[in-house]
């Protein structure tokens, strides 16, 4: 084994992606190098590509992008075993520390040492993976059966995310689930619900078209296009989530019946508004999981969650999600959902990557298609891929 080059797309400013040659080591004892081939394009990455910085987190180095990935091994650690060049695996991109007592729990999606790869949070920050080829722990790479794509791979990411809020939400049997924000990770969420066998899945957005791709697609039973009505005041912008959450109420289960207030609500925007419809939307003793990272800072009806034992639940990435997802992927796909759909756009190669990056900002393309899940896929001097 002997270090090589390869290509990367690294940011290096608001809207300054370069793609550069970087050398490439050989892998250690307990890594596998992996030639990545599919990597979706997250919300994260758009705003460090449009801004620079996600949130409070700032670029202070060029930064490779992309965290959501699959890939092939083309090289074995000395010491690693049961993996094989030629294996598909998919990567888990945080690495935690190991040692504190959060990792300790079980729970090292919150260490405060993760490094996690396309964040700026570290430094030197952790490269991402939109790269030829890298690097990884085995420990954090996940074997691919013969029936799941490279593009359902890179899909456990979000899935990930979506799984953890499921386990958070410890929905109760036959529970009546709102998802508000029909997204990937939205629709992911309403996937987990249906999974877990609730009674009714309703998916709420902005967005008819996204809706109507949810119901089209089975991913929830009913759907509800939210109006877009924007208050001045806090009161006014209040009793807006309050007639939001009636209307929700008031739609038809699959019996026929109102729906009435739900058993949780997964919020999957971050959007104020939607955090307040969410917390009227929910019965006495439910669960609104915030599953969406958006300001910071909002003004919320607290006293409608407290005084009704509303449990407000946050949800950060995952934990021991990947075994999982792999083994919902890998069922017959006569008895679920076809997750692959969710990818709407592919770009190959990562001279158009920036094309991908523009498309992923947008939510209808120029012919008028749907764009939820955009992917950026490239391969080339890479044996074929074990199936």
């Amino acid at each position: 084994m002997s270090a090589t080059t390869v290509k990367a797309l690294v940011l290096h400013g608001a809207k300054d992606l370069r793609v550069e040659t970087r050398n490439l080591p050989p892998p250690g004892p307990f890594e596998l190098q992996i030639a990545i081939r599919s990597t979706g394009l997250c919300g994260s990455d758009l705003h460090y590509y449009n801004h620079g910085r996600n949130g409070d987190i700032i670029l202070r180095e060029p930064l490779a992008l992309g965290h959501e990935s699959s890939g092939v091994v083309v090289e074995v650690g000395s010491a690693v075993k049961g993996f094989s060049a030629g294996d598909k695996v998919a990567l888990e991109v945080g690495l935690p520390c190991e040692s504190c007592e959060l990792c300790a729990k079980g729970r090292y999606n919150l260490c405060k040492g993760m490094r996690f790869r396309s964040s700026a949070k570290a430094f030197p920050h952790f490269q991402g993976t939109l790269q030829e080829k890298l690097n990884h722990p085995a420990k954090w790479c996940y074997k691919l059966p013969g029936n799941m794509s490279l593009d359902h791979g890179a899909l456990l990411e979000p899935l990930g995310v979506a799984t953890h809020a499921s386990r958070r939400a410890q929905m109760p049997a036959n529970a009546t689930i709102l998802v508000l924000g029909a997204g990937a990770v939205g629709l992911l969420c309403a996937f987990m619900a249906k999974q877990a066998r609730s009674r009714i899945v309703i998916i709420a957005d902005i967005d008819k078209g996204r809706v109507d791709f949810a119901i089209n697609n089975g991913f929830a039973h009913r759907g509800f296009v939210v109006p877009l009505k924007r208050g001045q005041t806090i009161d006014e912008k209040l009793d807006i989530a309050k007639d939001t959450a009636a209307q929700v109420g008031n739609m038809q289960d699959l019996n026929g019946e109102a729906i009435g207030e739900v058993d949780v609500v997964f919020e999957c925007t971050g959007v104020e508004s939607c955090v307040q419809a969410g917390i009227y939307a929910t019965k006495a003793g439910g669960r609104l999981m915030m599953v969406g990272m958006g300001n910071p800072i909002q003004t919320l009806p607290l006293s409608a969650a407290a005084l009704r034992e509303v449990d407000l639940c946050g949800v950060f990435r995952y934990a021991d999600t990947y075994d999982e997802g792999i083994s919902m992927i890998s069922k017959s796909q006569s008895s679920m959902l076809d997750l692959e759909k969710l990818v709407t756009h592919r770009y190959h190669g990562l001279d158009n990557a920036q094309k991908a990056f523009e498309m992923a900002g947008r939510t209808i393309d120029d012919e008028g298609r749907l764009v939820l899940k955009v992917v950026v896929e490239f391969g080339g001097g890479v044996s074929q891929a074990k199936t």
